[in-house]
């Protein structure tokens, strides 16, 4: 059993504590003290000392990783599953490499988008200047231009991203559990155009800006001996400060700032400037959204924000395990009423497939995905796309 260098740190103290609280009276003070030691000891940082480099490799086979012919995430070596816990007791590590991992297969999507399914990338804002943070959404070539119908795909919250239900599922199962590819071909091939949304990419990060601190000696009016004298110390003092925040925090990682994308900034904001921008624009006569979790919230807000284009091209929306909710999204009663006819929301239940779920909102119909919502999905693609 490995004993990590935060646990032989603490330990005499520890030892010490239990010690002192066998004795006397005059024992106690001896323990508060030693107890305001260990409150202002930050175990976290004390960890961080025993992690290797967070330095992660940028492609699956730097992970000797690769996707089989079935879709699955496998060691290219052992053909094993996806192991988290690849470092024992390195919680904090093991959840950093598998947020790198998620990273390139976020990539590894876009590239299916574009290679097996064919879609095109389009940057948004539509008008961005050069310099300004942008994001992009996925299209089919006909998804503007086809006559008859269009589907609009919108994934939930967290870190998914456009052509993603979950990336558990696709890092843990695969493919097809885990992305919107299915839904895409199977639309597709029963001719109707298709746009991607991608309302989690709200902004970009940067590295925040170093504030410089000006010098003494660029405005005072010391002797010049003196101010040298000044210099020469805080030169010092810096020194030995970067050097016990070294020590105190090897794995310090970059302060990072955030950058919002010009009317995308929300799932919401992002939903209604796809629409305004994209499907209002679409030639499609019958326009059908599959929404997921938050992406139902997003849907309703769309509505609230522009009930009668909505009514007016929308034919159904398929929602699972959406969490709208028209009492607080303040959902009029004619919207109500709409989704009562045109929306159905499947949920995970253990009733069959398709059993009616009581719900306590009046809004859509609630239904059984039949324990799980993601198999429902593969479903839908199936019966959703025969509609028309």
């Amino acid at each position: 059993m490995s004993i990590s260098l935060s646990s032989l740190i603490l330990l005499p103290i520890w030892i010490n504590m239990a010690q002192i609280q066998q004795g006397g009276p005059d024992e106690k003070e001896k323990t508060t003290a030693l107890k305001d030691l260990l409150s202002r000891i930050d175990l976290d940082e004390l960890m961080k000392k025993d992690e290797p480099p967070l330095d992660f490799p940028d492609t699956l086979e730097g992970f000797e990783y690769a996707f089989n012919e079935k879709g699955q995430l496998r060691h290219i070596k052992t053909g094993e599953p996806f192991v988290f816990n690849y470092r024992e007791d390195l919680h904090r590590w093991n959840q950093k490499r598998y947020e790198a991992l998620g990273e390139i297969i976020t990539k590894y999507v876009y590239e299916l988008l574009e290679k097996d399914c064919n879609l095109k990338k389009v940057s948004i804002p539509v008008d961005a200047t050069e310099s300004e943070p942008k994001s992009f959404i996925f299209m089919s070539e006909d998804a503007l231009t086809n006559p008859q119908k269009l589907m609009v795909l919108i994934h939930g919250s967290g870190v998914v991203r456009a052509g993603q239900w979950a990336r558990r599922l696709i890092i843990n199962e695969d493919l097809d559990s885990g992305t919107q590819i299915p839904f895409i071909k199977r639309a597709v091939a029963e001719g109707y155009g298709v746009i991607v949304l991608n309302p989690n990419e709200n902004y970009i990060e940067v590295e925040k800006p170093k504030i410089h601190v000006q010098s003494s000696s660029d405005s005072s009016d010391e002797p010049a001996e003196k101010r040298e004298r000044k210099d020469k110390v805080s030169k010092e003092t810096k020194k030995r400060r970067d050097f016990y925040e070294k020590y105190r925090n090897p794995q310090r990682e970059k302060e990072m700032m955030q950058l919002y994308i010009r009317e995308n900034g929300s799932p919401e904001e992002h939903a209604i400037y796809v629409w305004d921008h994209f499907i209002a624009q679409a030639a499609a006569e019958n326009v059908f959204f599959v929404a997921h979790s938050y992406g139902g919230l997003a849907f309703v807000e769309l509505m609230i924000q522009r009930e009668a284009d909505v009514k007016n091209k929308v034919t159904a929306v398929a929602l699972t395990d959406s969490v709208h909710n028209v009492w607080h999204q303040e959902a009029g009663k004619t919207i109500r009423e709409w989704m009562r006819e045109n929306c159905c929301n499947w949920v995970s239940s253990s009733e069959p497939l398709d059993t009616s779920v009581e719900s306590m909102l009046p809004d859509c119909p609630r239904v059984s995905a039949d324990t799980d919502c993601f198999v429902i999905l593969k479903k839908i693609a199936c019966k959703y796309t025969s509609r028309e």
